[in-house]
């Protein structure tokens, strides 16, 4: 089993941080994402979050919750947990790491209609 965690970032203004994956992804390049990634054993969740955000993004997250999560199989058997996290931040400086190459603060709705996973979009269309 594995665990999959996503958080989207609303800014002051009600945008949403999209991160950009580069070419050199092994998972899903050229496609649009939010911050986060797979739990690691024996790492709680609420570190995972921290962890993966601070990485990808520069920012440090104190208060953030659970708004959704869902369990499937993938196309290669693997079963998956995935949990969506909502936080909310000021207007921070953003630092990307190596798995992103931009960034942008979009709407939900622009945000919707950029290429991204099936997973990143449901997490999406349950938020206002």
């Amino acid at each position: 089993m594995f665990v999959s965690q996503k958080t989207i970032i609303i800014n002051r203004e009600g945008k949403i941080l999209a991160l950009h994956r580069s070419l050199t992804d092994p998972s899903r390049p050229l496609t649009w994402d939010l911050p986060g990634g797979q739990l690691e054993e024996g790492e709680a969740l609420e570190a995972n979050v921290q962890r993966e955000i601070q990485e990808e993004t520069g920012i440090k997250i104190g208060d953030f919750k659970i708004f959704d999560a869902t369990a499937s199989l993938n196309k290669k058997g693997e079963y998956w947990v995935q949990i969506g996290y909502l936080a909310e931040v000021d207007m921070p400086d953003i630092v990307l790491s190596y798995e992103h190459d931009s960034y942008a603060w979009l709407t939900k709705d622009e945000f919707l209609k950029l290429e991204s996973s099936t997973k990143i979009k449901r997490f999406l269309s349950k938020i206002n």
